[in-house]
């Protein structure tokens, strides 16, 4: 055909003789009929989506990595809690991605690694900048149990009896099944003059107690030294804070104008601090060089080790005993343990607390933050501190009737052991 005939075609009328309703109702039910179907798998396939597609308001970034898990149940749990739950018009979404967030801490299963909300990361750094309104006990977990690593030196909680391995089952009327070490922290503390009421469980006892406590500003402690007689001098190293390594310095610094060779480093009831703090300690009784601890990181890469920096300012002549106990804790593990391997002193006490985990602070926004554990601590001979803390060589227990009769086995053992020698 000729392209001017076709659109001739094109422009003649179409005459039709008469309407075929019979036909035109056959194809109306075929179309109604057909968009029924369409209508039923369409609401059964949306009905079936993915969880994810159910979410109104999901980001449009995608993970820069590869996983195997299914998120189905997460979607599923997440759309069932906002349909469902009677306190759903309570929380918003970023709350629920925060929940979400610390549910993802939790999961490491370890109790050290914790995300801090906007509130609780606003409360957190301002906590660590100086002095702060509390009880004054150092806590962590222990068989999944809150637990007093050590009361701090005169603070509220030392003069109202709290002693080292009390199990806190509650904080005021809020029960501490599976609370974080953070959320625990964060609720004891608050303003001077306030008062908290503790649920405590002592070691070896079945019933619980209850104690109110008052809060007060809490000045963290360092150090005490005093000569005690046989030529034995006393170094009381309460926690290992900014600075007190210059302040533990001028202690050594009247030990050896003392002329005394006898040293007793009292380390219980100390949960720690800054590590670099222990390394400088340790400095000054390792040769250089030697290795005071190290940081193993998983598979993730090579240990990183710490070493003397030096100088060893005693000899062989030292006499060394160091006291720890189960509130010996941290960087008092790690200053007990490279002394003991390197032959520097003996270890007398009880077992330590065993919180040997190097943790950092990352930020995830600009108002959020996650705490998490990166490496554990080893000694000098490779032992893990986090797995059992460290066994004395000389085993002495201090037990409740010891402390309310005032005396101090272990002291007396440490004196008794450097007064045999020469």
């Amino acid at each position: 055909m000729k392209i001017n005939n076709v659109f001739n075609v094109l422009k003649k009328p179409i005459k039709i003789n008469r309407v075929n309703y019979k036909l035109i109702g056959t194809i109306l039910a075929s179309i109604i009929l057909s968009f029924g179907i369409l209508s039923v798998g369409v609401y059964i396939g949306y009905s079936h989506r993915p969880e994810i597609d159910k979410v109104a308001s999901v980001t449009n970034k995608t993970p820069n990595f590869e996983t195997t898990a299914d998120f189905t149940p997460f979607w599923k749990a997440w759309n069932l809690l906002k349909e469902k739950s009677i306190y759903s018009d309570k929380i918003t979404d970023q709350d629920r991605v925060w929940g979400a967030i610390q549910g993802l801490a939790s999961a490491s299963g370890d109790p050290y690694t914790t995300f801090f909300n906007p509130e609780d990361n606003k409360m957190f750094k301002s906590e660590i900048k100086g002095s702060f309104g509390g009880i004054g006990a150092e806590v962590s977990i222990k068989d999944k149990v809150l637990t007093i690593v050590a009361p701090l030196k005169d603070t509220p909680s030392y003069k109202a009896g709290i002693k080292k391995g009390d199990k806190i089952l509650k904080i005021d009327k809020t029960s501490t099944t599976d609370m974080s070490i953070d959320k625990a922290i964060s609720l004891m503390r608050g303003e001077k003059g306030t008062t908290i009421t503790l649920t405590l469980l002592h070691q070896g006892e079945l019933e619980t107690h209850e104690l109110k406590i008052v809060r007060d500003t809490i000045e963290i402690p360092t150090i005490e030294s005093e000569s005690l007689p046989d030529g034995i001098s006393l170094i009381k190293f309460y926690s290992f804070s900014e600075n007190s390594d210059n302040l533990f310095a001028k202690a050594l610094d009247k030990f050896i104008k003392s002329g005394n060779h006898k040293l007793i480093l009292d380390l219980r009831g100390n949960p720690g601090g800054y590590l670099d703090i222990a390394v400088n300690i340790g400095s000054w009784f390792i040769n250089e060089g030697d290795v005071i601890v190290s940081e193993d990181f998983g598979s993730s890469h090579k240990p990183e080790y710490y070493r003397s920096h030096g100088p060893r300012i005693f000899n062989d002549k030292l006499q060394f005993v160091v006291l720890v106990d189960g509130g010996s804790a941290s960087a008092s593990e790690i200053l007990a343990g490279a002394l003991r391997e390197h032959h520097i002193a003996t270890l007398v006490g009880e077992k330590t607390f065993g919180k040997g985990s190097v943790q950092e602070l990352l930020d995830i926004t600009p108002e959020t933050s996650l705490k998490v554990t990166v490496a554990k601590w080893l000694t000098p001979n490779g032992i893990s501190i986090s797995q059992a803390g460290l066994e004395p060589d000389i085993k002495i227990p201090f037990t409740i009737k010891d402390y309310d009769a005032k005396r101090d086995p272990q002291m007396d053992k440490a004196v008794e052991i450097l007064k045999a020698k020469e």
